[in-house]
């Protein structure tokens, strides 16, 4: 193997490894609330927002994030996200105070933000065009795919056999190994060289907006959707979100934190769209899933994290299959997408007819490896659609915007279901059946809405998806950079590159 491929493959590595860490915390600590909430003497009020100040510093600062790299360069802001969430990671497992734990959560997610676009963008700087790159997407699709199931696995595990606080610090050598394979294996600088200015209120703009959209819908578990402070935060929101808007078509900044003409390309609004709804429906999936496995089949933190196992295995097994049908011209984008919804939909929709005497086979695992099998053949095809066509400089700013579509998804998933699945419970309460049972109604409502979710995603795949997205322009040849060889080695590429190359490989010319 020669030196250029070796750096290759460590720089995959790093990308996986940063990606999984991103994933991982979004559902690691859920299993391990209880105990955590005892260790540190958490409120029962205060204890979801262990998890919710995660999704809404990632999800408010993707935006920012992905601009950063684009401008600064994705190995240094990779670097600086990475120490960002290794030093925040060891601080929440040493936290003596509730507080300690909430700060720590907040400032990962900050890191998370910094360090998922620039995953992406130094994916596309380090794999060669052609079949090296869509490897390297359908590893990266992979540990997407299965980050949050694994969560919940490497959750239980620990909080079961080594504590609650190795929950966070499980991130140490994961980020350690990330910092020195990408300081020995990732090229330094920007694709192309290129150099600007920060649009530092549209930064402000979209960071508000987006946080304060995340913060209304995660704070519907306590407040209902008409309080007055839901209200007014989510009007705020919207204040920011069209401000925003306006002030990158108009404003006088030649460096707009996004071009507005990349959310009119069809491809990239409605992979954006279907991710938002995808994560909607797969992480109140992951949540009820958790609660029924627990509560109601009785299984402790370990065993319903490894109830998660055959999900995760089916979707990377999925991805690799799906991967190998691309490369070999055997479907598109849209072929692909639409199947994948449907069955995801299925599965969904079959964890919905659980019932309080059920069983992990018929109403935990089958509809599990049909969940599984949708996710997984929905990832590469999707975050390739995400990206085909964009000049080299967009590179992180279309990766953040996926992964913004997936926290706003998730958040609001999360918020409409569970809002629907308490309500359901309350008044099967109230009609006089068990509370286990009244439980299960509403667990099984949110599953079948999440099928909703899935099913409205196909729709966007067949309406809003293009048939044949456009192939990128080629960039301008970059200056060959030290640790990625010659720019034909390092693939001399650009923004869009893993789905302009996907798209070569065979997306473009089938459905």
């Amino acid at each position: 193997m020669s030196e250029t491929a070796l750096n290759r493959g460590q720089a995959l590595v790093a990308v996986a490894l940063a990606q999984f860490m991103v994933t991982l915390d979004m559902t690691v600590v859920n299993v391990a609330l209880p105990d955590m909430g005892a260790g540190l003497g958490f409120d029962p009020a205060q204890l979801p927002w262990v998890v919710n100040i995660y999704a809404l510093f990632f999800g408010g600062f993707l935006l920012l994030g992905g601009r950063a790299a684009d401008l600064f360069g994705q190995r240094r802001v990779l670097l600086w996200g990475t120490w960002s969430f290794a030093i925040a990671s060891l601080a929440g497992g040493l936290a003596q105070e509730p507080w300690h734990m909430i700060a720590a959560r907040a400032v990962q997610g900050v890191g998370a933000a910094v360090m998922a676009p620039s995953a992406l963008a130094v994916l596309t700087l380090t794999q060669r065009e052609g079949e090296e790159r869509t490897k390297a997407l359908g590893v990266y699709a992979a540990v997407a795919a299965v980050g949050g199931g694994a969560g919940v696995l490497v959750g239980g595990l620990l909080t079961e056999y080594a504590g609650w606080r190795w929950v966070m610090l499980v991130n140490l050598p994961m980020a350690l190994a990330v910092v020195l394979l990408a300081l020995h294996s990732v090229p330094a600088g920007t694709f192309g060289n290129r150099r600007g200015k920060l649009d530092v209120l549209g930064a402000i703009l979209a960071t508000g907006g987006v946080g304060l959209l995340i913060l209304g819908m995660v704070r519907t578990e306590e407040l209902s959707w008409t309080s007055p402070t839901t209200v007014v935060t989510l009007a705020a929101a919207v204040v920011l979100l069209v401000a925003f808007v306006l002030w990158e078509k108009y404003g006088p900044m030649t460096d707009p934190l996004i071009r507005l003409g990349l959310l009119a390309k069809r491809n990239v609004a409605g992979a954006n769209l279907y991710m938002a709804l995808l994560a909607a429906g797969q992480l109140a999936v992951f949540y009820f899933l958790s609660l029924y496995l627990q509560r109601i089949l009785k299984l402790g933190p370990a065993e319903a994290g490894a109830a998660f196992l055959p999900l995760c295995l089916t979707a990377m097994v999925a991805i690799q299959v799906t991967t190998r049908v691309l490369r070999r011209q055997l479907a598109g984008i849209k072929t692909l997408l639409i199947p994948a919804g449907l069955i995801a939909a299925a599965g969904f929709a079959w964890s919905g007819m659980a019932d309080a005497s059920g069983s992990y086979l018929g109403d935990v695992l089958v509809p599990s490896l049909l969940a599984g099998l949708g996710v997984g053949i929905a990832f590469v095809p999707l975050t390739a659609a995400a990206t085909v066509g964009l000049p080299p400089q967009e590179a992180g700013t279309a990766s953040a915007l996926l992964n913004a579509s997936r926290q706003v998804g998730s958040a609001l998933g999360l918020a409409v279901l569970v809002t629907a699945a308490t309500t359901r419970t309350d008044s099967r309460l109230a009609a006089g059946v068990s509370p286990d049972q009244a439980a299960v109604d509403g667990y099984s409502l949110g599953f079948v809405l999440a099928g909703g979710f899935l099913v409205l995603a196909v729709l966007v795949a067949v309406f809003v998806l293009p048939r044949r997205p456009r192939p990128a322009a080629a960039p301008a040849a970059a200056a060959p950079q030290p640790g990625a060889g010659t720019p034909a080695d390092a693939g001399d590429t650009g923004a869009g590159a893993p789905a302009p190359d996907v798209a070569a490989g065979g997306i473009t010319p089938k459905g």
